[in-house]
């Protein structure tokens, strides 16, 4: 079936919902194109016992007729006529078909090929559920729900609709109307009351129905009932529009939570159709409906504020009194949303849920006042300005008050009215407003942007300073890496002078290889020492080759640790070396090796002792960083930094 409610969906609410044109014929008895052996009586299905395997069991199916213009099945015929009886017999028919065989097996088999004519599809993607729930046929829908899977419940059509979601749309909830009426009195003729409807909310009894209708006494009558939705209009003709909603909510309750096109829910649905009592029965079940808006931001408040469904509106506010103050993606609140429609009642609703909601501006600035100016919306303006927290000269982004919209309005009454009200209650134009406040206004705003000025300037200040930091410590980095390949270069060539000493031994070797002078004291110092300097300078470059430092600290750390090491190979082959000076010079020239001794002992402990005094200072310098860093920790990151980089600069040079 062709869905109502496609004609004027995508219409946009702010300019006033259309509720749309329902089908002339919808209610009508279906006339479907007969098929070519219609003219007998066709069964609903026929088993399939063809050699096309379907699935691997090989199990009997069954082969679909469909019919009419969107390849209804029987069911579904059946199903929009409200047609119990036959939708019954389909479905026994079934088992009857299978054959007479009976178990386990057999009643399996029955229920799935049940459950698949239930699930069928016409060419719009709504199953026979689908139709009895838009037709509102009660019975038919209970007897259906009975085979339904999850699958068959949540199914859309092709409109995004699934059977709770056109329940809810079309309102189907339990109120009806009497066709007919037909009154006897004594002594006249009948009386018929054509399409007499009865709006009120059950239980009723007909002596109380009769008597409104002020005829007097009245010996009989006869009732014809026929089904009516919340909106009034005509349902399936000998039925009755019971509530669908409620029974589909308590087959599945998360049903509630389906969601149609541009994310509607049924609540939002009903809520825009203005059926009350389909509201207060999904609220009921799941109040967190309230949460959920369409695509554009707007909620079910405003969309039923802006039809003007009051009652729909009080059910809401009852639930959830600060929904008033939610947006849609403009901004607007359901009092923005309100003002736009002819319902002065359902702005004083929203008022009273929250007064403070009438100066609150969309994001173009336009309060509730505007807007119903605009609209010339002449007793909603009035109910407006009297309240006391709305502003009458509130500015919009324009620069406009509400005065100078209603100037722009075309002369008629209302903008007339509007505008002898606006001036009633002081309203100004733009260019009328005082100066002084003009003036604060200018103030303040240079104050923000000076205030804005300096915090870009800090922010540029802070990334300069980070960058700068960061080029030191790579400066940092690159001066130690330096360090480290001078010291493996220079910790290679002590390695190879000292394994080189031990083969050209000063005074040469006899023929077994002894040294000639192995039985001085300076060839054992030379021997000693030298030795020392060797293995430790061989420590060193394997260190260097096998250690990988990720952080500076780390580096600087094994950096301090291979220099001090470089020092004892440095003072080793320094003692080595004067030590095979006694062994070359001899006893006659030994004023020759002591000079070359007290020289370079000299000169070791002279540059040995200062790098230990410089040493010595970089430890206490960065001990006194870090309490400084601990002193200052409520101080600003910025100052931080700066701080670092005025002690990078005083430590030009610094000694690991």
């Amino acid at each position: 079936m062709a869905s109502p409610m496609e004609e004027g969906r995508e219409r946009d609410l702010e300019k006033g919902l259309v509720q749309p044109q329902l089908n002339q014929n919808a209610f009508a008895e279906p006339s479907p194109t007969p098929s070519p052996s219609s003219t007998s009586t066709a069964p609903a299905l026929v088993l399939s016992n063809s050699g096309k395997r379907i699935d691997q069991a090989g199990k009997k199916k069954y082969v679909k007729q469909v019919t009419g213009r969107h390849n209804d099945t029987e069911l579904h015929l059946a199903a929009q006529r409200g047609n119990l009886a036959d939708v019954q017999r389909i479905l026994n028919d079934i088992s009857k078909m299978m054959g007479t065989s009976s178990g386990d097996d057999f009643d399996a088999e029955v229920a799935e090929i049940r459950a698949s004519v239930v699930n069928e599809v016409n060419e719009l993607g709504e199953t026979a559920l689908f139709t009895a729930a838009d037709k509102g046929h009660l019975e038919v829908v209970k007897e259906l729900l009975q085979y339904s899977n999850k699958e068959c419940l949540t199914r859309k059509n092709r409109s995004g609709y699934d059977s709770l979601h056109i329940a809810a749309f079309q309102g189907h909830h339990g109120l009806f109307f009497v066709e007919d009426v037909v009154l006897v009195f004594p002594g006249c003729f009948y009386n018929p009351f054509g399409n007499f409807h009865f709006m009120n909310h059950l239980p009723f009894t007909y002596s109380q129905r009769v008597a409104r209708t002020g005829v007097g006494h009245v010996s009989s009558f006869k009732l014809k009932i026929v089904g009516l939705g919340d909106n009034g209009t005509h349902a399936h003709k000998n039925s009755f529009m019971s509530a669908i909603v409620q029974v589909l909510l308590d087959h599945d309750p998360s049903l509630s939570q389906t969601h149609g096109p541009s994310n509607a829910t049924p609540l939002v649905s009903a809520a825009t159709r203005g059926h009350t009592s389909v509201v207060i029965e999904l609220l009921s079940k799941d109040g967190s409906l309230l949460e959920i808006s369409r695509s554009n931001g707007k909620n079910a408040l405003h969309l039923a504020a802006r039809q003007g469904h009051v009652d729909i509106v009080k059910a809401l506010l009852s639930k959830d009194p600060q929904l008033a103050r939610r947006t849609d993606k403009k901004g607007q609140t359901a009092l923005q949303m309100a003002v736009k429609g002819q319902s002065c009642e359902v702005v004083k609703l929203l008022l009273d849920a929250d007064a403070a909601i009438v100066m609150l501006p969309d994001k173009f600035g336009n309060t509730a006042l505007h807007v119903a100016t605009r609209k010339k919306r002449v007793e909603i303006v009035n109910e407006l300005l009297s309240l006391p927290d709305t502003n009458v000269n509130a500015l919009t982004r324009d620069h406009k008050t509400a005065l100078d919209v209603a100037e722009e309005l075309t002369l008629s009454e209302e903008s007339s009215d509007i505008k002898e009200c606006l001036s009633r209650y002081g309203a100004l134009r733009a260019n009328e407003l005082n100066q002084p406040r003009d003036e604060l206004g200018k103030t303040v705003t240079q104050i923000k942007k000076d205030v804005h000025t300096q915090l870009e300037q800090t922010r540029r200040t802070n990334k300069n300073v980070h960058n700068i930091s960061k080029e030191l410590r790579k400066l940092h980095r690159e001066g130690i890496n330096n360090a480290t390949n001078s010291v493996t270069v220079v910790a290679v060539l002590f390695a190879t002078v000292a394994f080189a000493a031990i083969f050209t031994v000063p005074g040469g070797d006899k023929d077994s290889g002894t040294a000639v002078v192995v039985t001085h004291a300076s060839f054992k110092i030379f021997f000693i020492f030298n030795a020392i300097a060797l293995f430790t300078s061989l420590a060193v470059v394997v260190v260097q080759i096998t250690l990988v430092r990720g952080e500076t600290k780390a580096e600087r750390r094994v950096v301090g640790v291979i220099n001090k090491l470089m020092w004892l190979a440095s003072v080793c082959t320094s003692v080595a070396f004067m030590a095979s000076s006694y062994i070359v010079v001899g006893r006659k020239h030994e004023w020759a090796a002591m000079l070359i001794t007290i020289v370079g002992g000299v000169i070791m402990a002279g540059v040995l002792g200062t790098m230990t005094y410089y040493v010595v200072k970089s430890k206490r310098i960065r001990s006194m960083r870090k309490k400084d860093k601990h002193a200052r920790r409520s101080g600003s990151s910025s100052w931080q930094h700066n701080s670092e980089f005025s002690n990078s600069e005083v430590d030009r040079i610094f000694a690991i």
